[in-house]
């Protein structure tokens, strides 16, 4: 068996292909690119490059493969489940000088980018055009749109228009063995499998992606946005429901309980209701008639569902800073303790009431505080746990209550993740979730793309080994692929 090469044969290797600047070894160089947004799992990275093109990713991914070296993709790192965590041994590719937006075609409704290109971006760069880009997650000024495939991202409007995988008309991506791949058509429709939907959401299994194009919609005539408060939380929970059940699909449907809404409106002033048990911000878009009907109706829910409190958006400024809060929630909650832990997982919205009286009975079993955001309309919850890290075992101890959370979600018929993926940090929680079967049939896709299993190993998918394990305890993170793991 082939020795794995060293950090400096690896190094020389690389500088064939790659200018000096785009490899990066020294222990302060590569130190940024230790975590991802899940700040709790760190590991130094060994080798750090930073290609400008395709040919520099193809030749890389050739040499790694060649040599036997695990190889991570990395977009702005801005993802919340480990899926950018570094390989103790292994390459990380940061795709982040790939920022360019190649081409628009505003007849087509589409946008041609590469994937270091930000969210936000796009529809930056389409607005002259009277377009947009739908998927919008909270970090959408940040993150990049290769990740958001990556990770098949969502946002607060994807209740109505879709995750990232029904925003896509096709990709190019690169093998592990540095073969050039393009998956999906300009057409509405390809003849075989759908490959694009398989390597969305792949979390970086199957290949480097180095070219997206993207569906683009019209910016509607008029959006509002209703803010209706409850002093129960429940009510608030089967409001959702009744919403839905109704037949209205809003453009979007969130939801803050009081603690989390408390903290948001300290920290962008949003007019939030401070008495609040919990909020709901419900968007409808259109035509000016479409949303005056919409409204109408999702108010008369809102009021028989207990609703103590009603507001409309009277302006686009205020419909904005309704979302401001929301979309703050997070770095608002990060104010309330030195650390807290997000959990995604998806629920049955019928379960919803239900789902959130046990989350908060579990917080007092593990004497965690609890704040939650949910993308309501779709049942993707955001718990947010608060804890000290510095505190000897309450890192362990919230990451035991987030996974009872996460298995909770399977319970009731929903799932470990809606948009934030697997990584490193689910991987505990897909053996309750599927069968050796199932988990074998994964293993089976990976191995299709890429028999060795050098790209983002251990990640998303666990060993039935380790699954077999899990029967009789608790297992860390791939202790194989990430030795010693440390924990803040």
């Amino acid at each position: 068996m082939t020795a794995m090469p060293t950090q400096s044969e690896i190094t020389a290797a690389l500088s064939r292909w790659l200018p000096p600047d785009a490899i990066l070894f020294q222990p302060e160089d590569v130190r940024p690119f230790e975590t991802d947004g899940l700040t709790a799992y760190r590991q130094l990275p060994y080798v750090v490059v930073l290609p400008r093109t395709e040919a520099e990713v193809q030749a890389v991914l050739r040499y790694c493969h060649e040599a036997g070296i695990p190889v991570v993709a990395r977009g702005s790192g801005t993802g919340l489940s480990g899926g950018a965590l570094p390989h103790a041994t292994g390459v990380l590719m940061s795709m982040s000088r790939f920022m360019r937006i190649l081409d628009i075609d505003p007849l087509a409704r589409t946008a041609r980018v590469q994937p270091g290109v930000r969210n936000l971006a796009i529809s930056e760069a389409v607005a002259p055009f009277g377009l947009y880009y739908a998927p919008d997650p909270s970090s959408q000024i940040a993150c990049s749109i290769g990740g958001n495939v990556a990770e098949n991202s969502g946002g607060v409007h994807c209740l109505k228009y879709g995750l990232t995988v029904h925003n896509l008309v096709k990709v190019r991506a690169v093998t592990m063995a540095g073969e050039l791949i393009e998956l999906g058509c300009d057409a509405l429709d390809a003849p075989g499998y759908d490959l694009l939907a398989l390597m969305t959401g792949s979390e970086g299994l199957l290949g480097v992606l180095t070219e997206i194009t993207v569906k683009l919609l019209p910016k509607p005539q008029k959006a509002q946005a209703i803010l209706a408060a409850f002093d129960d939380i429940e009510k608030a929970g089967h409001a959702v429901a009744n919403i839905i059940a109704s037949g209205i699909i809003p453009a979007g449907l969130e939801m803050m309980d009081g603690p989390a809404t408390r903290a948001a409106e300290a920290f962008v002033h949003a007019s939030y209701p401070l008495e609040a048990e919990a909020i709901l911000i419900c968007e409808s878009d259109g035509t000016p008639e479409e949303v005056l009907d919409e409204m109408a109706r999702m108010k008369a829910i809102l009021e028989s569902s207990g609703a103590i409190e009603i507001r409309f958006s009277q302006d686009e400024a205020q419909r904005l800073k309704f979302w401001a809060g929301r979309k703050a929630a997070f770095p608002a909650v990060g104010r309330l303790s030195p650390d807290y832990y997000c959990i995604d997982g998806t629920i049955p919205r019928r379960t919803l009431a239900a789902v959130l009286k046990r989350i908060y009975e579990m917080s007092h079993e593990y004497g965690l505080e609890v704040c939650n955001v949910f993308h309501a309309g779709d049942g993707n919850l955001h718990p947010l746990i608060l804890f000290d890290a510095a505190k000897p075992g309450e890192f362990e101890r919230t990451e035991a209550y987030a996974g009872k959370i996460l298995e909770l979600c399977v319970e009731v018929g929903g799932t470990i993740t809606g948009e934030h993926g697997v990584g490193v940090e689910k991987i505990n929680q897909m053996c309750v979730q599927f069968r050796p079967d199932e988990i074998s049939t994964f293993h089976a896709v990976k191995a299709a793309f890429d028999p060795e299993g050098l790209l983002n190993p251990g990640k998303a998918i666990p060993t039935l080994h380790r699954c077999a394990e899990m029967g009789r305890m608790h297992v860390h993170h791939n202790q194989t692929a990430y030795p010693e793991l440390p924990r803040f």
